[in-house]
């Protein structure tokens, strides 16, 4: 897992900082309305691609806020679940794209699909993440059928992409355990890698009928414990955003509660900030540790739903900014 680039002077930070989360929201916004209402939107295909455009520039401008602001915005999204976790597939999806070296083409038929994949019950998928009882059978049946159903309204919608669509139809559907994703076509590849996103943002993300897991809980359920059966994309995930990836909370072994800023030069190693004490109580100002220096370490993940305290966000990102840019400072 690499850093992000060497940060900008903190001179810079307030003004080139100051709407980025703004703007996350923005896009979060635009793209509830293309799954909301595709049908009354003129020109779907080039909307969506300019969504896919402005995911680029913001994950561009700097990863590791990126990563921040992403599942801050989950966890407390009030557009609804189904863009708001279009978004987190979609953008993690472009992140690890580089790490399979996947063609352009390929890229970008990857990240339209995870935007795209759950259009065929886009209103469902809202109501199931506010809803405590059971699905119902028809609720079930719509479900099962969504893949299909998406892929429907996406050639209604002149998507003419024939991977983006095979990749929607295939996001559900059972693969090999054990096949390696460099002896798959492409469709089932890039479901693979799908599907695996798919899991971990559905696992983060808290809904009525249950809170959120830990990102650390999540990716350990789909990464898995068995050597020989170990999930190729889940330790891709791990490697390359972390086990507590920024934005994400964390128990220290000093009893403080922490949010992770950035990551660092050493995998799951991140710099955090403490913003609740021992004692419980919310800290007046944060307290910045690199946990790569060893002291203090990460004892556990924590669940959104575990930490009450209201942070932010544009002052810790900018905070983790500045920290990055002095240690670069100082060790280059």
């Amino acid at each position: 897992m690499a850093p992000s680039a060497q940060a900008s002077p903190p001179e810079a930070a307030d003004s080139e900082y100051e709407d980025l989360l703004g703007q996350w929201s923005d896009l979060e916004s635009a793209l509830s309305v293309l799954l909301a209402r595709p049908r009354s939107v003129q020109n779907f295909p080039s909307k969506l691609r300019q969504c896919d455009l402005w995911l680029q520039d913001l994950v561009a401008h700097d990863i590791d806020a990126a990563l921040y602001l992403m599942f801050q915005l989950a966890a407390t999204s009030t557009v609804g679940y189904s863009a708001s976790h279009a978004l987190v597939c979609a953008t993690l999806c472009h992140i690890l794209a580089p790490e399979f070296r996947l063609p352009a083409h390929e890229r970008n038929s990857l990240v339209r699909a995870a935007f795209t994949m759950n259009i065929g019950m886009t209103a469902l998928q809202d109501t199931l993440a506010l809803q405590r009882e059971e699905l119902t059978p028809e609720q079930q049946q719509a479900v099962a059928r969504h893949p299909q159903a998406g892929v429907e309204l996406l050639e209604a919608l002149r998507i003419t992409d024939d991977l983006w669509l095979e990749v929607v139809a295939r996001h559900h559907a059972p693969q090999p355990e054990a096949s390696q994703l460099a002896g798959l076509h492409a469709p089932e590849q890039l479901a693979r890698i799908l599907s695996t996103i798919d899991r971990y943002a559905a696992m983060i993300s808290p809904r009525k009928s249950r809170a959120g897991r830990s990102a650390t809980d999540s990716v350990r359920a789909i990464v898995g414990h068995d050597r020989e059966l170990r999930d190729e994309v889940g330790l891709t995930l791990v490697r390359t955003v972390g086990l507590c990836p920024p934005g994400t909370f964390v128990r220290l072994d000093n009893a403080e509660t922490a949010i992770v800023l950035r990551r660092s030069e050493r995998a799951n190693f991140p710099l955090v900030a403490g913003v609740v004490d021992a004692r419980g109580e919310p800290q007046s100002s944060p307290t910045l540790y690199h946990t790569v220096r060893g002291q203090p370490r990460i004892q556990s993940a924590l669940a959104r739903s575990a930490v009450t305290v209201q942070l932010p966000h544009r002052v810790m990102v900018r905070l983790g900014l500045y920290a990055a840019h002095r240690t670069n400072t100082i060790t280059g």
